[in-house]
Order: C-alpha cells, then sequence, then structure tokens
C-alpha cells in the first residue's frame, strides 16, 4: 500500500535524492551522499536531525538543494561559485532566474552573447581570409 505525503510533509533523504534524479545509472543506487556532501558546502541546506541521526528535509530545503544541483550539473559551475551566488543574497535573483531547473537568460546576458557571437564570426572570416 502505497500512502502519498502530504506536499508539506518533510521528505527523507532518500526521497529527495528519487525527487533531483540523484540515482547511479549502473547501479541504480540513490546517491544519498551527494547531498551529505552538499550540506557540508552550504550552510542554506538544514535538514532536521532526527532519532537515529535521521535526515528530514523541508520545502524550502528542497528548493536549494534543487538551485544548488541546476548551478552545480547544469550551469557547470563551482561549488565556491554557487558559495558565492548564494551568500551574495542572490537568492531572489536566483529565484528570478530558475524556475525548477529552467533558465531564463536576462537580456543583458543575451545581447551579451550576441556580441561575443558577432566578435568571433569577424575573427573567424578574418582568418579565412588569409588560408
Amino acid at each position: 500500500m502505497n500512502i502519498d505525503k502530504h506536499r508539506e510533509a518533510y521528505k527523507t533523504i532518500g526521497e529527495v535524492t528519487r525527487e533531483l534524479d540523484l540515482i547511479d545509472k549502473k547501479t541504480g543506487k540513490l546517491q544519498t551522499h551527494t547531498i551529505r556532501y552538499w550540506e557540508k558546502h552550504f550552510k542554506q541546506i538544514r535538514p532536521e536531525v532526527r532519532a537515529g541521526n535521521r535526515r528530514y528535509y523541508s520545502n524550502k530545503n528542497l528548493e536549494i538543494i534543487k538551485k544548488i544541483k541546476f548551478l552545480l550539473k547544469v550551469k557547470g559551475l563551482t561549488i565556491n561559485g554557487v558559495k558565492k551566488l548564494l551568500n551574495d543574497n542572490l537568492s531572489s535573483k536566483l529565484d528570478d532566474n530558475i524556475n525548477l531547473g529552467v533558465y531564463k537568460p536576462s537580456l543583458e546576458n543575451t545581447d551579451a552573447i550576441k556580441n561575443k557571437i558577432k566578435k568571433i564570426s569577424k575573427i573567424v572570416n578574418d582568418l579565412k581570409k588569409y588560408k
């Protein structure tokens, strides 16, 4: 019998790991060590620790962990880079730019990328002239 938890209920480390799809593709084992590792590095992750040293994560913790995973795994930031973003109180900016793992680039970033592409294209075209 599978009983669904209430949305607001605390989640175990296994449930968080499953929700984030942190599963070893070869063995099928949950990578709970990843969550514990992130706990050591990010002071924003503070699960409630109960009897038997079991960790329970609130929805707020889960959202922070999702942001961390996105920034590390999808955006390719380093742990120190993510720490800086979180510590510099940029979490409100992160909320504006990240919606459950979907990155929404700002207009400034898009224009900067376009300008870099134009410069690179010009360099490539100039190099072609010398061949």
